[in-house]
């Protein structure tokens, strides 16, 4: 029995698969991040996106999700997250525009309760 045809399906399965993988986007919110040449090998484990409406209008996403969280439970839902993880970590998206003041209020979630955080930045 000829086994050519199913080593030919399997490597356009497997050029399907990497073609498609590379498509998906981790990040659903659009944000312009500031750009940096220092890179982190960490990985974390929870991201927080923090959105830029304009008007000093911010909202609060958690693991990219659409639907945004108020700040007051930003903490709850990390803390929730974050509890049985060995390297509690978490990455910070936030637009170019937010200012440091909303950047440090999820940094200080962070302190209380010794996560380390990963500023995110697109590459220059």
């Amino acid at each position: 029995m000829s086994m050519s045809s199913m080593t030919d399906i399997v490597f356009l399965l497997l050029i399907f698969f990497l073609v498609t993988s590379t498509l998906i986007n981790p990040n659903a919110l659009k944000l312009l991040l500031p750009k940096s040449t220092g890179q982190v090998s960490a990985k974390p484990t929870v991201t927080v996106s923090i959105k830029d409406w304009g008007q000093d209008r911010y909202t609060y996403h958690i693991n990219g999700n659409e639907k945004p969280v108020p700040f007051a439970r930003v903490e709850d839902e990390l803390v929730g997250m974050l509890q049985s993880s060995d390297d509690p970590t978490f990455s910070i998206y936030a637009d170019e525009s937010v200012p440091v003041g909303e950047l440090v209020q999820v940094m200080n979630i962070a302190k209380r309760n010794h996560y380390k955080v990963i500023l995110a930045t697109s590459p220059e």
